[in-house]
């Protein structure tokens, strides 16, 4: 969604800022879009853009074979791995170190036969105050949940990705946010929270309410907790946006460890229909 001209310009910066949680006025700086996460009593998030669910012989001069991946995703419990779509063979997981600590590790695994093998590993940050599983605007926790990820966009060019992309001044930090975060969306990933699948990741649309926030993202990191969003260094950045591929299903796993293992997200009527 854009607007022309110098007036445009401003409109867009403002739903960028609002993407990242509130209005420029209230927002000292982006620890992440002030997203919101989907409660557990809420909607089916698996539509409309919401959460989700060694050779013979004597081996000589040869390598020795690698070992097989694991066939279940390190460190996630039946509860959320059942909400990982049967066809998803990308998968990002986001392991909060607590669940009120704003430190978090990023892997990206991907699914080759049954097997999933790591593809990248970064260390981030999330929420200010950690995670929940009840999430609600302003409250600076993640959603722990599974959300699709489809859309994505930044100041800077296409760096070679298969999601849709939208580039331009309208992903701009505002001039008074701090030096530290003056290139956090210089690539964003739209995280499917309460948001409209097929648009920029800075459209303001919330299917669910403003009240449950939304404009959660990955972006580049900014050394410090966020509001919401989950963030992992510029190259981190760049390499998901060259490997995900909407046709591979992606989805980020997100969530501190303990909520990773244990938590039984709960399911829906409409997800057995």
């Amino acid at each position: 969604m854009r607007t022309g001209g110098v007036r445009g310009a401003a409109v867009d910066r403002w739903m960028v800022a609002a993407a990242c949680g509130a209005l420029l006025m209230s927002v000292p700086g982006c620890g992440g879009s002030a997203g919101e996460s989907h409660r557990a009593n809420g909607p089916d998030p698996t539509r409309d853009g919401r959460t989700l669910r060694g050779a013979p012989g004597n081996g000589a001069g040869r390598a020795p074979a690698p070992a097989p991946g694991p066939s279940r995703i390190p460190g996630v419990g039946d509860g959320l791995h059942r909400r990982i779509p049967d066809g998803s063979r990308q998968v990002v997981v986001v392991y909060g170190d607590d669940e009120d600590s704003p430190e978090s590790t990023v892997v990206l695994y991907l699914k080759e036969g049954s097997a999933w093998k790591e593809s990248g590993r970064w260390r981030g940050h999330n929420g200010k105050a950690g995670w929940t599983t009840d999430h609600y605007l302003g409250d600076l926790r993640s959603p722990v949940g599974v959300f699709t990820l489809t859309d994505a966009g930044g100041l800077l060019d296409d760096p070679g990705t298969k999601l849709p992309y939208s580039q331009g001044e309208s992903y701009k930090a505002p001039d008074e946010w701090d030096e530290s975060r003056r290139n956090a969306f210089d690539y964003v990933i739209a995280i499917d929270y309460n948001r409209l699948r097929g648009t920029p990741p800075h459209d303001p649309a919330r299917p669910e309410g403003e009240e449950k926030g939304g404009g959660i993202w990955l972006h580049v990191d900014h050394a410090d907790g966020t509001l919401a969003c989950i963030t992992l260094p510029e190259s981190g950045m760049r390499h998901l946006l060259r490997v995900l591929d909407p046709d591979q299903e992606p989805v980020v796993v997100m969530g501190d460890r303990a909520h990773l293992k244990a938590w039984e997200q709960p399911v829906e009527l409409s997800d057995v229909q």
